[in-house]
């Protein structure tokens, strides 16, 4: 399994991708980082007073407690989020996130296939996963960021909402275009290392030799990049219902029982 160093948004991406970090230190400094946000967060929350209605109904409930337990629900999602990305197979071995041909490239596969070159088609698909598992873990930072801005109002708004994806909303209307900026320079440098320009060099010219007409082209960086965002967000949003849900006992802490058990009450 390939172990990758987090918050370090200096390393190169083959430097990541042959760190020995091993997968408990990576996961444990996100967690510490996203725990110190909330603490400054909760804090300065004890004198902050609203006149949103959302904020008045949770009188019983305490503004600290509805902040620290919506935060301590997005820091878990988006560790198990991130780690399930940010490994050998991540993206390649889940068929909800896996990245496959560009839809301007799908003609070039089945045509490829179909003349016995198969085995090239998957090395290109593979390499353009791995580029994306390279590059994911990068998403840590930007949403500390993006967690360490999220007002009381805010939190109070994901919890008491009538959208199950909520958290998942806020992530990606205040994170895509940063994470695009982070992952793109990163995973143009994981398809060099993967070889990903190399097997599309070789699969456009092996189609564009053929006597089919129309030739190919495709900005496979632009293409991997936004997979790879939407593929983390679709495991946020995994992440935030199974915790809405208490799928599997997901509200494994005192405060996410209390905070969600409220939430199912007020529905």
């Amino acid at each position: 399994m390939m172990k990758f160093p987090l918050l370090y948004c200096a390393l190169s991406v083959s430097g990541l991708l042959y760190s020995n970090t091993s997968e408990a230190q990576i996961f444990k400094k996100i967690s510490e980082t996203l725990a110190k946000t909330t603490l400054a967060q909760t804090d300065s929350a004890k004198t902050a007073t609203s006149t949103s209605s959302n904020i008045s109904s949770l009188a019983s409930l305490s503004n600290k407690d509805a902040s620290l337990g919506i935060k301590q629900a997005l820091s878990n999602g988006l560790n198990l989020s991130i780690e399930s990305l940010a490994k050998k197979d991540g993206f390649l071995g889940d068929a909800a996130v896996k990245i496959l041909m560009p839809a301007e490239a799908q003609k070039v596969e089945k045509t490829l296939r179909a003349v016995g070159m198969g085995k090239l088609c998957d090395q290109f698909i593979q390499s353009m996963n791995r580029a994306a598992e390279g590059a994911v873990k990068e998403a840590a930072p930007v949403f500390v960021k993006s967690l360490s801005k999220m007002t009381i109002t805010d939190a109070t708004n994901i919890l008491l909402g009538n959208k199950e994806d909520a958290a998942t909303t806020f992530f990606k209307t205040n994170t895509s275009a940063e994470l695009n900026s982070k992952f793109s320079p990163l995973i143009k440098s994981a398809m060099g290392t993967n070889n990903v320009d190399q097997y599309w060099t070789q699969l456009t010219t092996a189609y564009n030799n053929l006597p089919l007409g129309n030739k190919v082209e495709t900005n496979l960086t632009a293409y991997v990049t936004q997979k790879a965002i939407d593929g983390l967000f679709i495991k946020v949003a995994d992440q935030e219902l199974k915790i809405r849900n208490n799928i599997g006992g997901s509200r494994n802490t005192d405060i996410l029982q209390k905070v969600f058990g409220y939430a199912d009450e007020k529905k």
